[in-house]
């Protein structure tokens, strides 16, 4: 497959059908419910919004990225969290309404702060002419493909709810087939240096993830949110939408090298991200079993 066809067709598909999923778990409620949880929404965007893009400059400075490397790592951060996030918080006892409206609002807010932390990003890191900015009428494309499948799930939802349901597995299977495939094909493309850019931005990217979580779990238990708010404001922080951040590298800023620690980060994320799950339920475990003690 060419890299033409990959970046003009197979991405383009694979957005529509992530965010297709997204809207299919979407309704009007989760936007309302805003009101229900004001400090948990507004904790879990200031995490997003201001602290993770600027730990993510720290640390592409700290590990000296090179510059395309270092705005596709920001590229990334500004990207908002994605289904996947979601799920995991399911499986991790979090709460996962929060969850879906933390996603809701998020993906509305990035239309605006993604273009501006990926131009500031751009101008700080890269000399000049190297890459075209994103421009605005560019942002709104590439989101009319995100809300255009995201509200075509919520009318099927709202409108046709047995359709829905029979919908939501193999939507869900789709895009986890079609996030590994892009993944895949990024890897090709990039075949002939992917060791060396694993090398330069393997330990980057591992670090944002493990920061990621560490801020989007830990605030909110300093800000006295409970357990079930933080699980699911940890996953909304450190598991994003990579196929959002791959999709702005290569279809809009034209830039394969952009896209590598998107990559990297989705493939660390599955891992991290289950491994966080399975600790804070073990300390769950473990406080329940001490208090019929007590």
């Amino acid at each position: 497959m060419t890299s033409t066809i990959f970046n003009a067709v197979l991405l383009p598909v694979a957005l529509a059908i992530i965010m297709l999923g997204l809207g299919l778990s979407l309704t009007l409620n989760d936007f309302k419910r805003v009101a229900k949880y004001p400090k948990a929404i507004l904790i879990g965007l200031i995490c997003q919004m201001f602290i993770l893009p600027l730990i993510c400059f720290l640390i592409a400075k700290s590990f000296g990225l090179a510059p395309e490397l270092a705005v596709g790592l920001m590229l990334l951060s500004a990207s908002p969290g994605g289904p996947t996030a979601n799920l995991y918080s399911h499986l991790s006892k979090g709460d996962v309404a929060l969850n879906i409206s933390l996603t809701a609002v998020n993906s509305l807010l990035t239309l605006f702060t993604l273009p501006l932390i990926v131009n500031l990003s751009i101008g700080y890191f890269m000399v000049s002419g190297q890459v075209i900015p994103l421009q605005f009428g560019k942002v709104v494309e590439v989101f009319a493909m995100v809300l255009i499948p995201v509200s075509i799930g919520m009318i099927v939802k709202a409108k046709f709810p047995k359709t829905s349901v029979i919908m939501d597995k193999p939507v869900k299977i789709l895009s986890a087939l079609f996030l590994v495939t892009i993944i895949s094909g990024v890897i090709f493309q990039v075949r002939a240096n992917i060791l060396s850019y694993f090398e330069m931005v393997g330990f980057a990217a591992l670090a944002f993830n493990l920061l990621s979580i560490g801020v989007g779990y830990y605030i909110p238990r300093l800000m006295k949110l409970e357990k079930r708010q933080a699980i699911a404001i940890g996953m909304e922080i450190g598991i994003h939408n990579g196929t959002l951040a791959i999709f702005i590298a290569l279809s809009i800023l034209g830039n394969g090298v952009m896209s590598i620690p998107p990559v990297i980060y989705s493939l660390i994320m599955f891992f991290t991200g289950a491994a966080f799950g399975y600790i804070v339920n073990i300390k769950r475990k473990s406080a329940a079993e001490i208090i019929p003690s007590t």
